[in-house]
């Protein structure tokens, strides 16, 4: 079974990785700490901060994991090869116009959408009909509520 590769920019793979590094070299260690701090005071079963503790542990853990597992199917999106930034690909800037109101995205990875940024996911319904256009061209935009048609104004 081949696992779907995470299509990821290059700040978006640097903040992947500084997050896990924050995490392993400062959060676990500090972590372990003030449980360490928790048993010393005796009796762990009714130690408020020995279960939040743990809970933060727990939570913690997880996320190491999900980073290690993300970093082992991320592929970097590169510059395209044949040279082309006109057509919109994941890792393009691009400026539509719907309803005479501007709006710029950069299309990024799911993992690293953050739509209230301007970062979309080339998986959702604005970056999936942009994807393979350029400037000039009129999408449908399939939404929840409906069609919505908007021009490209530019990509970059």
């Amino acid at each position: 079974m081949t696992r779907e590769r995470i299509p990821i920019t290059r700040e978006g793979l640097e903040a992947l990785r500084q997050e896990y590094e924050y995490l392993v070299k400062h959060r676990r260690p500090e972590i372990a700490r003030i449980i360490q701090e928790a048993r010393e005071h005796g009796d762990i079963r009714e130690n408020a901060a020995y279960d939040a503790a743990k809970h933060d542990q727990a939570f913690i853990e997880g996320r190491i994991r999900e980073i290690e597992e993300l970093l082992k199917r991320v592929e970097l999106i590169e510059e395209p090869t044949d040279g082309d930034r006109s057509v919109v690909r994941v890792g393009s800037t691009v400026t539509i116009e719907i309803d005479g109101e501007t709006e710029t995205y950069a299309i990024v990875g799911a993992i690293e959408a953050k739509p209230s940024a301007g970062r979309i996911s080339n998986e959702s319904p604005v970056g999936k009909a942009l994807l393979g256009h350029r400037a000039g061209d009129t999408v449908l935009i399939q939404t929840p509520n409906g069609q919505i048609t908007a021009r490209i104004v530019k990509v970059e």
